[in-house]
This record gives structure tokens, sequence and C-alpha cells, in this order.
């Protein structure tokens, strides 16, 4: 990857010291270099949002199908369904209750109220708490890809774990931070089979229309 005079000596000051000084430790030191990995990890930075995306709304949307089966279709208004949701443990960690309770209170449908939800928030959906009233009677129906061999309660436990990494890569990716030490082809495929639970149709378009296997393969070979 050639880049000019000017861009070895500009691109370092936009994208700052401190931001640049991680590519030119993983590359030796090397202008040149760093600056290809910094190119690269934006590139699939930005090819991650396609997928990322896709299991958003497949992951909300199965969650949804459950809740209003359970709850029916004013489940965001449903003081049962709030108290079942986890409390943290922290007071400034992460609330699925107030963050329900703000967003139902200024959104005159559930469907708007589905959009403005955090992420974290049908993550905290796949708890052990809500084993019996959601996932054993209706987690099948709504991710029929789940392997038939795995049970319920595993199958919970895996998209809990599933949905805490991938949101914590989609958070690095929001904040421009690195991505280039992570593993992600296994990122890829954690994403993957989440939306292959949901519907293995679904998962088979998305690995036709995503980059991030091509731009896998292009990591730059002096990087580590």
């Amino acid at each position: 990857m050639a880049f000019s005079t000017s861009e070895l000596n500009d691109l370092p000051d936009v994208i700052s010291a401190p931001r640049f000084a991680t590519y030119l430790q993983a590359t030796g030191n090397h202008r040149a270099d760093a600056l290809a990995l910094y190119q690269w990890n934006l590139e699939l930075s930005a090819a991650f949002i396609v997928p990322l995306q896709i299991c958003e709304v497949a992951v909300r949307n199965g969650v949804v199908e459950v809740l209003e089966k359970v709850h029916g279709a004013n489940w965001p208004w449903s003081n049962g369904f709030i108290r079942s949701l986890p409390v943290p443990k922290k007071p400034w960690h992460y609330n699925p209750q107030t963050d329900l309770r703000t967003v139902a209170a200024r959104m005159p449908t559930a469907g708007k109220v589905v959009a403005e939800l955090k992420f974290a928030f049908w993550e905290k959906t796949f708890t052990a708490g809500q084993d019996n009233r959601l996932w054993l009677p209706h987690m099948r129906a709504a991710f029929p890809g789940i392997p038939a061999a795995r049970s319920i309660p595993m199958a919970r436990a895996d998209a809990f774990a599933a949905l805490q990494a991938i949101r914590e890569l989609r958070n690095r990716i929001a904040h421009h931070e690195p991505i280039f030490t992570r593993d992600v082809a296994v990122e890829y495929q954690r994403i993957h089979q989440m939306v292959e639970w949901r519907n293995p149709t679904a998962a088979a378009w998305m690995d036709r229309i995503q980059r991030v296997s091509m731009l896998i393969s292009l990591r730059p070979s002096k990087v580590p």
C-alpha cells in the first residue's frame, strides 16, 4: 500500500500522535506500515457495520416476537415485564429497567420504542431469570436455527455471552478504537451464529453481501 510524501507527513498528525502510536508500536515504528494498518483497520471497521446492523435487527425482532407472545403488543408499558428485567449490581452500570421506562415514556408506539432502545437492552433479556417466562416456551420458535441438540438454557446462555462480545466490538468500532488485535474472523462467526439462529436464509444473505471476510484476507502482511 503506497502513500505519498504528504500523506506520510500529514496523516499521523490528523490521526493524532497518541492514537497513531498504537499502530506504530504494532509495526516496529515504521510509518508507512502503520498507516497501512490504520487504513485497513478503518476499512474493516466500516465493513463490520453491515453484519452488526443485520445482527442487531435480527436479534431484537426475535426478542420482540417473544415479548409480544408473553406480554402482548404493549409490552414496553408492562410493569410485570419491566420488573422482571435484571437490576445492575452497581448504580452506574446499564439499567434495562430505566432504559425501557425512559424510552417508553416519550415514544408513542412499541415500534418506536424498539428503534430507540440500546443494544444492551436486548442483551439483558437473555438472562437466566427470563428462562421460564420467555425462553423455555418460545426461544425455538423465535430462533429456529438453534441446533436441535442444544438445550434452551444453554442456547440462551450462549446468546447472552455472544451479544456481550458483539456489543463490545460494536462499541469499539463506534468509538474509532483499533480492532486489528482481535480475532476478527471469530468476531464475524459470532455475529453469523446469532443471525443464523434467527434465520438461516438471512445468515446466508449476510455472508453474500458482507466484505469482512475479503478484508481479513487483505490484512497488511507486515503486521504480526
